[in-house]
């Protein structure tokens, strides 16, 4: 059954629409707080940096209260910190107000239970259908407290420095983009702390700056500064801090695939062993041979942590990520977690004695080409003997060298055609050809 708020990754809207308001944020509160009724531990809020965010949080807040709970606002902190902190300092739940990548003036909510791992779906249904029955459940006898905690953010800092010895990284110049987001007072601490040399970018988050042309989605700044500051590589996180890109020496980008190829070739050097990584549809060809290569086994779950986490729980894996920088350790943190994911490659890198653009040759990616073809609107049907048979067409030409891969938006009315290959010319051409095919059998 598909749900009527929740998406892959928590409830996001534009602000000041619905779902996303004041009033409808506190409506949620006092739903959850009712599907929740007997927890009694508190129940913790961290926020990114948009303009909307503390509305946004403080109307949570209040209907939570309402239902009785003890709520704890902890202010800015990425989202991985708050799934830290529900797991490590005894939170019932744990939500963040935050749209992660998207545009400032979108905003949303996602949800940690008290082992730092997301809501199952039943949970979400449960809060679907007690929002949409919220005139009838009572409020509580007696309101619960709210109150501020802004030192939680020390508490997840120090943990993400018990990966290293203190001044593990000193010698490597650093470059940080925070993408005005809510990692922009941790991440340039937290990396000096350690010894490394940091020149930081987008720290001054105005409430409207977060992800504009910065960040782990805007990759231009940092790899300009790279260059520049004649720095070892530069780290970009994106607005919540769970995704994490990189930028070598050369200013060449290392996406979430490649970093995620030294993770798994690091854990194996080190630890002789591991039993498997899962990727996404869209991971590069390129890893997947590189694993192949180490006989280390591939899973390609579908786009989105959400399904890439029960992927590895079902394996008891504990590797895995998407090329977008959302990486899954599940031995370091429940979720992804852009600066722990970065300390770890630089672990890598500390303990190889390479610069990342050589940790990174390891996997030799293919060129990706993708186009979104616009429809009609519905459901497209990609099955059609037509679509299949365009598809099987150019498969044939890539002659086991490459794939192809079509996906319908759950968001806008476009179907995504990729093609991979080896040579970029030629696969460039037919991601050309075969979206212009699409586009006509479904306008047909």
């Amino acid at each position: 059954m598909k749900k009527k708020y929740f998406g892959t990754d928590g409830i996001r809207a534009k602000v000041g629409a619905a779902p996303m308001t004041a009033e409808w944020l506190s409506s949620l509160g006092r739903a959850v707080g009712s599907v929740i009724q007997n927890q009694a531990k508190p129940i913790i809020i961290g926020l990114d940096t948009r303009e909307s965010s503390v509305l946004l949080g403080d109307a949570f807040a209040a209907g939570l209260a309402m239902q009785g709970h003890h709520v704890i606002l902890a202010g800015v902190l990425p989202t991985p910190a708050i799934a830290f902190l529900c797991k490590h300092n005894d939170f019932g739940l744990g939500a963040v107000i935050s749209a992660s990548h998207n545009p400032y003036y979108d905003n949303g909510i996602k949800f940690f239970c008290s082992d730092g791992f997301k809501l199952s779906d039943e949970a979400e249904y449960a809060i679907e259908a007690a929002i949409d029955n919220i005139a009838a459940i009572p409020l509580a006898s007696k309101p619960g407290q709210i109150e501020y905690d802004h030192s939680l953010a020390e508490t997840y800092a120090q943990h993400c420095q018990t990966f290293f010895v203190p001044q593990a990284l000193a010698g490597l110049h650093l470059v940080l983009d925070c993408a005005h987001g809510a990692t922009y007072r941790i991440a340039p601490t937290l990396f000096s702390d350690l010894g490394a040399t940091v020149h930081s970018l987008h720290i001054t988050p105005d409430g409207r700056n977060i992800n504009a042309a910065c960040g782990a989605t805007d990759l231009r700044a940092l790899q300009q500064a790279v260059k520049e500051k004649e720095a070892h590589l530069g780290i970009a996180f994106d607005g919540d801090g769970d995704r994490v890109m990189m930028v070598d020496g050369d200013g060449a980008v290392v996406d979430g695939d490649e970093l995620l190829w030294i993770l798994a070739a690091h854990q194996l050097a080190v630890h002789k062993e591991l039993p498997g990584v899962v990727g996404t549809v869209m991971s590069n060809l390129g890893l997947v041979e590189a694993l192949a290569a180490k006989q280390i086994p591939f899973y390609r779950a579908n786009v989105g942590d959400r399904y890439v986490l029960e992927a590895l729980q079902e394996r008891l894996w504990f590797l895995g990520g998407e090329s977008s920088g959302h990486l899954l350790h599940l031995q370091y943190g429940s979720t992804g977690d852009g600066i722990v994911s970065a300390l770890l490659v630089l672990q890598a890198m500390v303990k190889a004695r390479k610069p990342l653009s050589e940790l990174k040759n390891g996997m030799v990616k293919y060129p990706q080409v993708m186009i979104n073809v616009r429809h009609a609107g519905g459901k497209p049907d990609l099955n059609r003997a037509a679509i299949t048979a365009a598809v099987t067409a150019v498969e044939q030409q890539l002659a086991g060298h490459g794939r192809v891969l079509l996906r319908a938006s759950g968001t806008e009315p476009l179907v995504r055609v990729m093609v991979e290959g080896k040579d970029a010319a030629q696969t460039k051409m037919h991601a050309e050809t075969l979206a212009a095919q699409i586009q006509a059998i479904l306008a047909g």
